[in-house]
């Protein structure tokens, strides 16, 4: 009986739902996951990447800024500012995420 309860017990605990396993993209993966991309965050926003570094993207209205690699990381700029804010990307094999430098995070996945 203490077998099965254990079983029980361990099954709740390893399910479909469980965290997903999040890997961090080298460079290489990142310009591959991004280049002619556009994905779709929770809020109902979404942004393109496209190939020649421009970024486009539309909460309600288009705002137009650069996007690129650096050191390996996800990097963009949005005019007037010409300072670049970089994260680290992550993938679950079905969503993106973008975790900046204190741990907040943004998360997309990609428009059909």
């Amino acid at each position: 009986m203490r077998h099965i309860a254990l079983m029980i017990a361990v099954s709740l605990t390893v399910s479909p739902l469980a965290a997903a396993e999040w890997r961090a993209l080298s460079g290489e993966d990142v310009q591959a996951a991004l280049a002619g991309r556009k994905l779709v965050y929770g809020s109902g926003a979404w942004q393109e990447f496209r190939t020649s570094g421009r970024t486009l993207y539309n909460a309600g209205h288009d705002s137009w800024g650069y996007w690129g690699v650096r050191d390996g990381k996800y990097c963009s700029t949005w005019p007037p500012s010409d300072l670049w804010a970089c994260f680290v990307l992550e993938s679950d094999g079905a969503a993106m995420r973008f975790v900046d430098e204190s741990g907040g995070i943004t998360a997309g996945r990609y428009s059909e």
